[in-house]
């Protein structure tokens, strides 16, 4: 084709004709369209110039279809491309669709496995809280009936304990009734032995007896919350006194003097439960006294301050005897402790300490202690009394007054001890009152078919029928004469029964003769007044 041209521009004519014949030739042997469509345009521009215009027409003609040819097979060719790019796109969109969906997948994957893992750990978790619980569950069942069965052991014991105490109190004092009243009655029959220290010694150690088995018992309600605090009015002065001369005996057994300071600013009446506050000072001075020889016990009395109503008093119970260490300062106040002390030089048994501890919670206060050994002790405390004149005046109005009468008294003793019906016998015939003994609760409603009396002494612990079950057969005949038990039993033990039984009052043995009167004489009074 290039010949052509080149000859074509030499105008060698048949040289160029030939040459484009043998192109167009050629070229219609080859897959190149577009080197053939270029030669029959060339061919047609030689031919024009040769005015050969129907073959340049023809070799124009079949460029322009080698053209169109060309560029459809180009748009054919761009259309698969695009359409191919098109797919390959959708693969792309489809692939990383796919690798989304896959990765999405991967992270629920993930999560699924960390919620499967949490989920198993959480199980594992609430298994062992349960298991746990479980066991828990059984442990406090468990304990709980280890806890039941302990505490009814407890209870049991606690009753036993009460039981036991009650009936060692109640032996004790049945004999101690009569060692102390035929004490008296020797006293009284014999005055030429009233000096005797045989018989002095005999009267202390049955009363000290007594007041030990009034410790226990005071312990023992203490610790079972029995005791309530009781308002009654007193002279500070008057109770200390009667401590002092009550310990007379022991105070001049070893050679000690009882000094006495008490505050002129106390007023003369104060409120309070001067019974409680003597055992406290009496046990406090007895102490004292027993570890001092030769020496001096001081009951010192101040006024601390007053609030309203009420004196606080501060009490200070010094001596100069023994004195206590300083390690056993802190032992003194537990049950059953003596420090320092020899079995052949004092006696007791280390309850009056933790008796005055106890008692003086009940008044909201506490003890303390200091002391040197070979120097003394001294133990003070604090408690506040009430002072209302007003209120003094209508408590001492209020108190049973002891009725005296000329009178000639009919009294039935229904005691099964022949040693006690003797005592008691003896203390109601000196004071010019008619007596009459049976042994038991048939015997007393045997005489009662044939006599009347004005007031019956009711034993209470007595064989075949005891005081209740015979005051109720006394009751339902009718028989409205005073009933008083007289017992060696606790008056808090017994107080509800003996009123349901219609015991009309209870005095517990060992008394004293004239508290045993002013209780005749009230009752015996207020039947006759009632009648």
């Amino acid at each position: 084709m290039f010949n052509g041209i080149y000859h074509n521009f030499r105008n060698e004519d048949n040289l160029a004709d030939a040459f484009f014949a043998k192109a167009i030739k050629a070229g219609k042997g080859n897959t190149q369209k577009s080197d053939l469509a270029f030669a029959h345009l060339e061919y047609s521009r030689f031919l024009t110039k040769k005015n050969r215009l129907k073959e340049a027409y023809e070799n124009l003609s079949m460029y322009t279809k080698l053209t169109d040819e060309l560029y459809n097979d180009e748009k054919i060719k761009k259309a698969t491309v695009a359409g191919f790019n098109l797919e390959l796109d959708e693969y792309k969109r489809q692939i990383d669709k796919v690798e989304n969906e896959k990765v999405e997948q991967y992270h629920s994957l993930k999560k699924s496995k960390i919620i499967v893992i949490l989920f198993v750990l959480i199980s594992l978790i609430l298994l062992f809280l349960i298991i746990t619980l479980i066991k828990n569950i059984r442990l406090k069942k468990k304990h709980n009936l280890e806890l039941l069965k302990a505490k009814e052991i407890a209870e049991e014991a606690s009753l036993l304990k009460t039981q036991f105490i009650s009936t060692i109190s109640h032996e004790l004092r049945t004999p101690l009734y009569g060692v102390v009243g035929i004490t008296n009655m020797l006293l009284d029959e014999h005055k030429e032995l009233s000096r005797s220290e045989h018989l002095s010694a005999l009267k202390f150690s049955a009363r000290y007896l007594l007041s030990l088995v009034n410790d226990i018992l005071q312990i023992n309600k203490i610790e079972e919350n029995k005791v309530v605090l009781e308002n009654l009015t007193f002279n500070i002065s008057d109770e200390i006194i009667v401590i002092k001369n009550s310990l007379s005996f022991l105070s001049q057994k070893n050679n000690n003097k009882i000094n006495i300071d008490i505050d002129d600013k106390i007023p003369e009446y104060l409120i309070g439960d001067k019974l409680r506050l003597a055992q406290i000072l009496m046990n406090l001075v007895s102490n004292a006294l027993k570890f001092t020889k030769n020496g001096e016990v001081d009951i010192v009395v101040k006024l601390d301050r007053i609030d309203g109503k009420f004196y606080f008093l501060d009490f200070l119970i010094k001596d100069n005897g023994v004195g206590i260490a300083a390690v056993d300062q802190n032992k003194i106040f537990e049950k059953f402790v003596q420090v320092g002390r020899k079995d052949e030089d004092y006696q007791g048994t280390g309850l009056g300490l933790s008796i005055v501890k106890r008692l003086l919670g009940l008044f909201g206060s506490t003890i303390s202690v200091e002391s040197d050994l070979g120097k003394g002790t001294a133990f003070s405390f604090k408690v506040p009394f009430e002072h209302d004149p007003q209120k003094t005046k209508k408590i001492i109005e209020e108190i049973e007054v002891d009725l005296t009468s000329n009178e000639i008294y009919k009294i039935l003793i229904v005691e099964d001890n022949l040693i006690n019906q003797l005592v008691t016998k003896k203390i109601i015939e000196k004071n010019n009152y008619i007596c009459s003994v049976v042994d038991d609760g048939f015997g007393a409603l045997k005489i009662l078919e044939t006599e009347e009396f004005d007031l019956i002494l009711m034993d209470i612990n007595m064989p075949l029928m005891n005081g209740f079950e015979t005051t109720k057969r006394i009751r339902l005949l009718g028989i409205k004469t005073p009933i008083v038990a007289l017992t060696a039993f606790d008056k808090d033990e017994i107080t509800d029964e003996a009123i349901s039984s219609g015991i009309n009052d209870i005095i517990v043995k060992p008394f004293e003769p004239v508290k045993l009167f002013k209780i005749l004489n009230y009752l015996i009074n207020e039947a006759k007044n009632v009648g």
